[in-house]
């Protein structure tokens, strides 16, 4: 397999049959040595972090099939640490999509003069950023993305829509563990004319507390998967 790209998280292989290869790292998103899933570069290493990554997109992308939602997954080797999925393409150089159900992390360093840290945010709220770590991945609007020609009005809404389903669906199933997902970073892409999940929806890309309390990604995989 032909390796196309290196992301922080994971690499990206164009595999024979067409279809593409992820393989899953142990890196996270952070800040000196500590986990947070706003932060726009590699802050540490957990070793496992990849396959227990894996492990919980696998769940969320067959749950998601169960409800009749799209997406890029067809199936996955844990053990390798790597996911089969469709091909698509990235709007711009990458976007990346987050539904926030509370006020908390970047949303808070921006707005806090306005807003209390742990504010319920009702029926969720979607922003979207550019994948552009010297720049901080910018928060760009509906309206910028359509002026800079990268999708439409109506791909926005697809696929703020999408996002609202697959973060209702994620809530719940936390919900049902006796979990609180506060936020959660999603990446979409087009496949033929389908605007479709890409990427993973994995422990380290949310952020769920459990009475009062930010889980862990390692142990929030063991609780999800229990």
């Amino acid at each position: 397999m032909k390796k196309v790209y290196s992301g922080k998280t994971k690499d990206v292989y164009e595999m024979d049959n067409g279809h593409v290869m992820l393989k899953f790292k142990d890196d996270c998103t952070g800040k000196d040595g500590k986990f947070d899933p706003g932060e726009n570069s590699v802050g540490l290493t957990i070793e496992g972090i990849g396959r227990e990554n894996l492990k919980t997109s696998i769940h969320y992308f067959e749950l998601l099939k169960k409800a009749g939602v799209k997406t890029h997954y067809i199936s996955a080797d844990i053990e390798n640490a790597t996911m089969e999925v469709l091909p698509a393409k990235v709007f711009g150089h990458g976007l990346e999509v987050i539904c926030r159900l509370r006020a908390t992390g970047s949303f808070i360093r921006r707005y806090g003069d306005y807003i209390k840290d742990g504010t319920v945010l009702e029926g969720g709220y979607v922003e979207c950023t550019f994948k552009d770590d010297a720049k901080g991945d910018p928060l760009v609007t509906c309206e910028g993305l359509e002026v800079l020609g990268i999708m439409t009005r109506e791909m926005f809404e697809s696929m703020k829509k999408q996002t609202l389903a697959i973060t209702k669906v994620v809530a719940d199933d936390l919900a049902s563990k006796g979990m609180e997902l506060y936020d959660i970073k999603f990446e979409f892409g087009y496949h033929g004319d389908e605007v479709i999940l890409i990427d993973e929806i994995a422990s380290g890309n949310m952020r769920v507390y459990k009475d009062g309390k930010i889980v862990d990604p390692m142990d929030l995989t063991k609780m999800i998967l229990a």
